[in-house]
């Protein structure tokens, strides 16, 4: 068992003598670890009742799907989800003999039902930190939209379930229903997550196309749930597609090191994907997933790309193979994406949706069908299907992994070399993003800048064209600033759980000119924080 001092304190009250920390959902639900008390069992109790709470308050009544990756707190939570929500009368679907669950299957199985549904509405909890470290734990609600849960609804549900963490703290008591396991999975329906979804990719990716390109194709799960999709995939003939990695270890001890010695399954990382380009030669193209297998990492004979140029490739190959699309459909991206995909947006005449971190400002703009794609920074990004409804409102790493392969099939081109003929045409774009110190005080300033807190004219010796305290697609507040030129752009904004604030900066002038972007954008922020 994976580090015992992990689960035995998720059971825990109080740790060193301490209250638990409060429930708190940041862009992508509630994270934490049982060793510092901010992922354990009264977390996990308070939010389940919290959700069901909700859901009563606005009569979703249909069935909810529940999710979970392969982080060491993933099981005892979704047990306990499961649980409360058996306990509550709730129609609980879970995945067929205990397999784990990614992400976008479960945003998939919510809009697959909700397309059949005449009154209930499906919804759905997924238990995942994502890529970070093995002991961390993660618990998120996704909406009858398919998509993660926006501000409005998990500030209710936050706000609910630290009133159960309260209670149970001062007396270990609290109106919190909750049956044994054995009951709640006696309750509980099996969904095929894998086989429907599967079955069902022929709509947003071309399968053919990659079926007769005979492209050598390899996939790394990383230790999560892209495991038994990619399984599945390979087990059809015409795809010459090999599993390089069929681990599944809560310790994660197969990972290689990031960046600073500590173990995350990033699968835009160079260090954390180190064994898969290693072996890239072996392949035309290679993907990684993590844990829960909403991003993506493209691997070709030039290594592992960059997110941001993997998106523009995309967006660029979508809007020019993607006939039955509407023209009128937008592109999303977040602020902080290179603006690159402002060029290739522009360059295909369509409509540019930029919106704040988070891939939850997309949701409503693809359940609706009206983001073509829409795309963020961090390697996350999801698009419709080839007849222009939604196929997951929350990111997709799986589909991200194979539209590579399709573009490839089609173009002759990997993506590397797609992003190369893009640079010829619009430039070649330097991002880098570099965290700052900040006080307390200064990061709450950030939240009280405008448009009219830059009085400076000039960025980088380029004439300042815009500021943004609010996103130009959407209009909601970005929580910092983004100053544009003609050349390049920084953007800031402060972390939510330490003492700095993060620095995003792009320059079309090159590393010289990037630098130059990251000194001003540092020196203007001292002068009005």
């Amino acid at each position: 068992m994976f580090n015992d001092s992990v689960l035995t304190l998720f059971a825990a009250s109080e740790i060193n003598g301490e209250a638990l920390k409060p429930v708190k959902f940041g862009t992508s639900g509630h994270r934490g670890t049982s060793l510092k008390g901010s992922f354990n069992e009264q977390h996990i109790v308070a939010i389940a009742q919290a959700v069901v709470d909700y859901r009563k308050e606005n009569c979703i009544n249909g069935p909810l799907f529940v999710g979970r990756d392969t982080h060491a707190l993933s099981k005892p939570a979704w047990e306990i989800v499961v649980q409360v929500l058996a306990a509550n009368g709730v129609d609980v679907r879970i995945a067929q003999d205990n397999e784990v669950t990614a992400t976008p299957l479960v945003s998939h199985a919510i809009l697959t039902a909700n397309t059949a549904a005449t009154e209930q509405l499906a919804d759905g909890i997924i238990i995942t930190p994502s890529h970070n470290p093995p002991e961390d734990g993660g618990i998120k609600y996704n909406t009858p939209d398919g998509g993660p849960a926006d501000g409005s609804v998990t500030g209710w549900i936050e706000n609910r379930a630290n009133q159960y963490l309260q209670q149970l703290q001062q007396n270990n008591e609290a109106d919190i229903q909750r049956v044994s396991l054995d009951e709640a999975l006696a309750k509980a329906s099996t969904y095929d997550f894998v086989g429907i979804y599967v079955d069902d990719l022929k709509r947003v990716v071309d399968l053919d196309a990659i079926a007769n390109s005979s492209l050598k194709l390899g996939a790394d799960p990383m230790g999560g749930t892209a495991l038994p999709v990619w399984n599945k995939l390979a087990e059809n003939p015409a795809f010459n597609l090999k599993v390089v990695n069929d681990q599944i270890d809560e310790s994660f001890a197969f990972m290689p090191p990031d960046h600073d010695g500590r173990i995350r399954m990033d699968c835009s990382s160079t260090a954390a994907m180190a064994k898969l380009l290693e072996i890239r030669d072996q392949f035309d193209l290679a993907f990684g997933n993590d844990p829960d297998a909403d991003r993506h990492g493209i691997v070709d004979a030039a290594g592992l790309m960059n997110p941001n140029h993997y998106l523009c490739v995309c967006v660029d190959y979508l809007m020019k193979h993607r006939p039955q699309w509407s023209r009128d459909l937008k592109i999303g991206k977040t602020l902080v994406t290179s603006s690159m995909m402002d060029r290739v947006v522009s360059a295909n005449e369509r409509v540019l949706y930029e919106v704040p971190v988070g891939f939850k400002w997309f949701v409503q703009g693809l359940f609706h069908g009206e983001l073509a794609f829409g795309g963020e920074e961090s390697a996350g990004a999801s698009l419709l299907t080839f007849d222009g409804n939604a196929w997951s409102t929350d990111k997709d790493g799986v589909v991200l992994c194979l539209l590579a392969a399709e573009i490839t099939a089609v173009t002759g081109l990997t993506p590397s070399q797609y992003y190369a003929e893009l640079v010829k045409q619009h430039g070649n774009p330097h991002y880098k993003r570099v965290d700052a110190a900040a006080t307390p005080e200064q990061k709450a300033a950030f939240s009280q800048l405008t448009a009219d807190s830059v009085t400076e004219s000039e960025l980088a010796g380029y004439a300042i064209t815009s500021v943004h305290t609010n996103a130009p697609g959407n209009n909601a507040a970005i929580g910092g600033l983004k100053v544009c030129t003609e050349q390049g752009w920084f953007a800031a904004r402060p972390s939510g759980t330490e003492d700095i604030y993060k620095i995003y900066a792009e320059s079309f002038q090159g590393e010289a000119h990037l630098q130059s972007l990251i000194e001003e954008a540092q020196k203007l922020l001292s002068q009005i924080l």
